[in-house]
């Protein structure tokens, strides 16, 4: 007789493929690998690329706001600004009201990659073979699940 497996002796534990964890992790990892040939051409990573739209909304933006806006802390985000910095992308500099306080700008060449950069989100929709409502549905019950999660 052979013997049985963890799984077929209890059916409470669990099993991987059922996990909702995973499930997102999944389904994040590819589509940042997606991302990866549309930006590779404009000089981003995903992560610039999300710094990138929170800049195009408005800016300057201090180190605190791109930090609470993409859920980053200043340890992540302080290289990440340096390497766009020396890309060309933005500049830092001090608060002159506060010094405490570091204010992002964009440059030039930072503003014309939002020109650039307009078809990623088409793309990607296409990508996904989710119609427009259905990414937005989506999108919501993601946002819904990260806040009842926060």
């Amino acid at each position: 007789m052979g013997e049985r497996s963890p799984r077929e002796q209890d059916d409470t534990l669990p099993v991987l493929h059922e996990q909702l964890c995973f499930s997102l992790y999944t389904a994040t990892h590819r589509i940042i690998r997606a991302y990866r040939p549309l930006l590779e051409p404009l000089g981003l990573t995903y992560v610039q690329y999300l710094v990138m739209l929170v800049l195009w909304e408005h800016t300057p933006r201090s180190v605190g706001e791109l930090g609470s806006r993409l859920h980053l802390d200043s340890g992540t985000l302080t290289p990440l600004l340096k390497r766009m910095e020396k890309a060309g992308f933005v500049v830092r500099e001090r608060d002159s009201d506060d010094e405490r306080r570091v204010l992002i700008f964009l440059t030039d060449e930072g503003r014309e990659l939002r020109e650039k950069s307009g078809e990623i989100a088409h793309s990607m929709l296409c990508h996904t073979e989710l119609s427009r409502p259905e990414a937005l549905e989506l999108r919501e019950r993601l946002m819904q699940l990260a806040q009842t999660l926060s």
